[in-house]
């Protein structure tokens, strides 16, 4: 069975964005980048971590994280990332509303999919084969995956801020076993931390 991962970059006080993430702010208000500073002024120090982010055979998000909207869908948005999003793998959408496949350069296509975190992960495995499961994102999506047990290794990417409120990583978790796997290591602006999770289901 494929390995599903995780990568979330995130503040010292657990937040992954600020409140009111919209168009205009899509990480929230009062981010402004410093969650991931590292990748863009220190991409060589973190070249490793960077390309391993994408290294999966298939991507889950949340609809949060594809787009600013909710309800219905704007069907002439196709994604933060433009024409080639970084992808390059199938990625499947977490959405109450269907909508159907969205086909980018590079080999990204894009499935929205209502029927729930665990048939999301079925399709994402099918796609993967022998290749890992990347859960990318946001918050909310995460937590669901760690509460059902369904996230094999999560790798935390910790940037010296506090943003205070927004969107927070491990929000009512209880009874977490994280094994830690390797060393944490990093640079002044991000401290990298692996851990391993128990397979629950």
């Amino acid at each position: 069975m494929s390995k599903v991962t995780c990568d979330m970059a995130m503040s010292l006080d657990g937040f992954t964005a600020g409140p009111n993430q919209s168009l205009r702010n899509p990480f929230g208000e009062g981010e402004d980048g410093r969650l991931t500073r590292w990748m863009v002024d220190e991409p060589e120090a973190h070249a490793e971590v960077i390309a391993g982010i994408t290294d999966a055979g298939a991507f889950i998000m949340g609809r949060n994280m594809f787009s600013p909207g909710r309800g219905a869908w704007d069907l002439g948005w196709t994604g933060w990332w433009g024409e080639e999003p970084p992808y390059h793998a199938p990625v499947f959408v977490l959405t109450h509303h269907p909508r159907e496949p969205l086909t980018m350069k590079g080999g990204t296509t894009f499935h929205f999919v209502t029927d729930g975190i665990e048939a999301a992960l079925e399709r994402a495995r099918e796609a993967a084969g022998d290749r890992a499961v990347a859960v990318a994102g946001g918050a909310h999506t995460v937590n669901q995956y760690l509460a059902a047990g369904l996230i094999d290794e999560l790798r935390l990417h910790v940037a010296p801020v506090f943003l205070g409120r927004g969107e927070r990583l491990l929000a009512g978790m209880q009874n977490l076993d994280l094994e830690p796997a390797g060393e944490p290591w990093g640079t002044a602006l991000v401290t990298h931390l692996t851990y391993r999770l128990p397979r629950r289901a």
